[in-house]
């Protein structure tokens, strides 16, 4: 019972899950998400840090209380120095001369912000030079974003000459097309739930691409050694080759997220959640949701949306019609089946197409099909000759 269980089959590659053929239903989800995406970028927009929308950052040493009861006192001393202005994120950090909390603001002015942190002190009890301030301007957000933007285009740049010249121009596009639904995917989430973006983030938007990429080349790289020479059998189609690379590659792109999201999820929930280590949060929650949508994206549509421009090719949209006439024609009794299968299938009997590209494919060491040689370099001398029994001895 075990053996034939999904978990066995999906490591021997025999789940059969269609999953290329419920290409319009992941192409429809795939858009509705994007739109939701889109319209979240347009209504809500994004939480962005001091680091790009500007502001100002004060560090009170963690001995004066609580985050939350430390939060509260300067979101009262804001309202009294700086109406208007209140506390954008709070979190603990750690540094040489002990551990902080990080109270990062709206944008203050230089008379501001020395009356705020004089005010804290007198709050909190303690001398005004143990707490330190920093004042960030938006225009070095805007120049981080400007260069990761750079670094985007060149990335997408040289992926696509990458695929062109490994696999075909195909390949490419649907690719490319994954990895920009990955990231408007992992954008919106940061958008509806309102993470907010700092210069890691943008970092691990970077660092996401490459993993995602990776799925993507593992899969198609099966898609081609299953699909290569398709057109010489009329077996299976396109897209039945195509989801059978996805069903023998999926389990190794299933371990593969889970062992990447394994410590990802440790520097996220362990590291920032239960230790508190403030500054990894932004990195590791970027990586994990964008390696999660990256396996979603790599298995339901980069490769469907490969078939489906594939189908698009005359030479492959004529095999595919020879696939089915022959299948129609096996189901009417009108031709005798040749190959793994003895005789002729249902009109509705399921098509395995593992057993079919087998069928089509010549075993190891098996002799070329065709006319066997005659004369006298092939097959028996022509003349007689030897010691057969009853010839002619000179």
């Amino acid at each position: 019972m075990a053996k034939s269980g999904l978990a066995a089959r999906l490591y021997r590659g025999e789940a059969d899950l269609n999953i290329v053929g419920r290409r319009k239903l992941w192409f429809g989800v795939a858009g509705v998400l994007v739109l939701i995406a889109v319209l979240s970028f347009a209504i809500s927009g994004f939480k962005l840090g001091i680091e790009f929308a500007g502001g100002n950052s004060f560090q009170v040493p963690a001995s004066v209380g609580t985050l939350d009861q430390a939060e509260r006192t300067v979101d009262e001393v804001l309202a009294d120095e700086a109406p208007g202005v209140e506390v954008v994120s709070a979190q603990k950090v750690g540094g040489t001369s002990g551990e902080f909390y990080e109270m990062r603001t709206g944008q203050l002015s230089a008379e501001q912000a020395n009356a705020a942190k004089t005010a804290m002190a007198q709050e909190f009890g303690i001398q005004a030079d143990q707490i330190s301030g920093s004042q960030v301007s938006e225009a070095w957000g805007s120049q981080v974003t400007s260069r990761a933007l750079l670094g985007l285009v060149i990335f997408i740049a040289v992926v696509s000459i990458y695929l062109v010249l490994r696999f075909e121009w195909r390949m490419a596009v649907a690719a490319i097309v994954s990895l920009l639904t990955n990231l408007a995917l992992t954008a919106g989430i940061y958008s509806l739930v309102g993470f907010e973006v700092t210069p890691s983030t943008i970092i691990g938007f970077l660092t996401i691409l490459g993993f995602a990429l990776y799925d993507v080349v593992v899969v198609f790289d099966k898609v081609q050694e299953n699909t290569r020479g398709i057109t010489a059998n009329n077996n299976v189609t396109y897209g039945e080759a195509s989801n059978l690379a996805l069903n023998q590659s999926l389990m190794r792109s299933l371990n593969t997220s889970v062992v990447a999201l394994l410590p990802v999820g440790g520097l996220l929930f362990i590291g920032a959640g239960l230790l508190g280590a403030g500054t990894l949060k932004d990195l590791g929650l970027v990586l994990f949701v964008g390696m999660a949508v990256a396996f979603l994206t790599s298995i339901l549509l980069a490769t469907p949306l490969l078939v489906l421009l594939k189908n698009m090719d005359p030479r492959i949209s004529a095999h595919n019609k020879r696939v089915l006439s022959r299948r129609a024609a096996l189901a009417r009794g009108e031709i005798t089946p040749k190959g793994p299968r003895a005789a002729a299938p249902a009109a509705d009997a399921p098509i395995d197409p593992a057993a079919e590209l087998a069928g089509a494919a010549p075993k190891v060491g098996a002799r070329p099909a065709g006319k066997r040689p005659s004369g006298a370099r092939g097959g028996r001398p022509a003349g007689g000759g030897g010691n057969r029994p009853g010839g002619k001895r000179r």
